[in-house]
């Protein structure tokens, strides 16, 4: 069936999902976008222009949004502090959510939020949009296929030259730990998933360098341990002379007991153990071979919107469900807790805790 959509955010990130996220959706008869709400009037155009919407259906406020359309789910593209009160109205309008990551701004609040949407027997996902990159989920089929045989640990790099303000975006270089909470999100939630387990202990060394003009750390090292015994190490950095690894282009080492697996700027290579060359020291075993990118239609958010309505369909939870995805908002809460306290933290500990603590 084609399910009734009420796009929250048309600005910003929000414009992509108008103009490119959502319309790939909307032809293939897997959606059909009836209303757009944004503060910015401005804004609109994206939702008028992109999928069509008439200016009468775009409001600067949800709830008249909601109340004034026959909806089945709506999309939450707003700034993350502000989510919860979206998902408080769409709870009241009996609608299911696919939200931008990440839940929240806190993992309280992400717990509130996720707590209210399972007792009104609601769904709501999380775009982990680099988790659904055709490069990560080519590397993570590869893994999960069992031909590099078992995963030892893990390897990955987010580096850039971004010091100067506004480089970033103004508001990161005036924020509050602006690496982990606008940078590792994503890199620590891909980590996980390629581990394959719950993260058991992180510990995180964040510091901020004198020639970068930020209010807060924007360098970091995070070591984890999985519950399977996987390890995973992420060097993160916005101030460095050069961009190795920037916004997309990734790096990412999968040391596995029969090959070693290099994701590098979109790119893949395997590195095949060869026992024959193990005493020449010093020198590469083994030329590396190269791994093509899986194919298929869609990736990303465009895929991930596939993902909600499929589940929509049967029932069967997107990976990325919002009780799944407190496992990413705890990664981050734990390395900003770690880097103040200088010691490993159990992010499991943390989301019991918040889960403990929450009140509705």
């Amino acid at each position: 069936m084609t399910y009734r959509a009420i796009q929250v955010g048309t600005g910003g990130q929000g414009g992509r999902w108008c103009d490119t996220f959502l319309p790939p959706n909307v032809e293939a008869g897997l959606i059909d976008v009836v209303a757009a709400v944004d503060v910015n009037e401005d804004a609109h155009g994206n939702a008028v222009e992109h999928l069509g919407l008439d200016p009468a259906d775009c409001y600067t406020d949800t709830e008249t949004a909601f109340a004034e359309h026959d909806a089945d789910f709506c999309t939450v593209v707003t700034p993350p502090w502000t989510h919860e009160e979206v998902v408080d109205a769409a709870v009241e309008h009996d609608l299911d959510v696919l939200s931008e990551k990440p839940i929240a701004d806190t993992l309280a609040a992400s717990v509130r939020i996720a707590e209210k949407v399972d007792r009104a027997g609601l769904k709501m996902g999380v775009t982990m949009s680099h988790r659904f990159d055709r490069d990560k989920t080519t590397v993570r089929r590869r893994l999960r296929s069992g031909e590099p045989g078992p995963l030892d640990y893990l390897v990955g790099r987010f580096t850039c030259n971004a010091r100067t303000y506004g480089a970033w975006g103004a508001f990161r270089h005036d924020m509050d730990h602006p690496l982990l909470i606008e940078g590792a999100v994503h890199q620590l939630d891909f980590l996980a998933d390629m581990a394959g387990a719950k993260c058991e202990r992180l510990y995180a060394d964040t510091w901020l360098p004198e020639w970068a003009e930020y209010e807060d750390d924007v360098q970091a090292t995070v070591q984890m341990r999985f519950e399977n015994g996987v390890r995973a190490t992420w060097e993160g950095a916005k101030a460095n002379a050069t961009t190795l690894n920037g916004w997309g282009s990734d790096y990412l080492r999968a040391e596995c007991r029969d090959e070693t697996l290099v994701l590098d700027d979109r790119e893949i290579e395997r590195y095949p153990y060869d026992q024959a060359s193990e005493t020449v020291v010093g020198v590469a075993d083994t030329d590396p071979e190269p791994v093509p990118l899986d194919e298929q239609d869609a990736w990303g958010n465009t895929w991930l919107v596939e993902q909600f309505v499929e589940w929509l369909d049967t029932g069967e939870p997107m990976a990325t469900d919002v009780q799944s995805n407190l496992q990413s908002v705890a990664l981050v809460e734990a390395a900003i807790e770690s880097s103040e306290r200088d010691e490993a933290v159990d992010p499991q500990a943390l989301l019991a805790d918040a889960r403990e603590s929450v009140e509705l």
